[in-house]
């Protein structure tokens, strides 16, 4: 199923660069899409920040924000898509989130999840609420970021 979707967004960004910035899922939408022979064609890397040092000193995510409103954030996840001029692509998708054990300061609960998406067109952050364990958490992420993608280009 996720092999059959990255083969599915590596074909419409034919022609396209693709980067990420990943906090919850720790290069998972990397992983996936890498496992794919040909995506180096389309998928330059990205940038795994998992930590609030990497989101502000690499990403630039501004302190203010990530002190007022968190790391698991529209603005976070906003300000995360950076990764598309810091890496020169023509697309980018970020996620931060909850995938446990706990919530956060924030009053998230697990599961609680922002992916952002931005190309020369479009600059939006979706919410999602996912279930499960740690690990479908990630996975519901990943899958979801990638249908983003498609949603977008078709």
């Amino acid at each position: 199923m996720m092999t059959n979707l990255c083969y599915e967004v590596l074909e419409k960004l034919k022609g396209k660069t693709l980067v990420t910035a990943e906090s919850l899922t720790g290069g998972g939408i990397g992983a996936a899409l890498t496992a794919v022979p040909g995506s180096s064609e389309v998928y330059k890397g990205g940038v795994i920040c998992y930590t609030n040092w990497v989101k502000e000193h690499i990403l630039e995510v501004p302190a203010e924000i990530l002190e007022r409103y968190g790391a698991v954030s529209t603005w976070t996840a906003g300000y995360m898509l950076n990764v598309r001029k810091l890496l020169q692509a023509d697309v980018a998708v970020s996620v931060t989130g909850l995938a446990g054990p706990g919530g956060d300061e924030f009053g998230h609960p697990v599961g609680t999840v922002f992916i952002g998406y931005e190309d020369n067109h479009t600059s939006k952050v979706i919410y999602c609420q996912f279930s499960g364990s740690r690990e479908e958490i990630r996975n519901q992420t990943i899958e979801a970021a990638l249908r983003l993608i498609l949603d977008n280009n078709k």
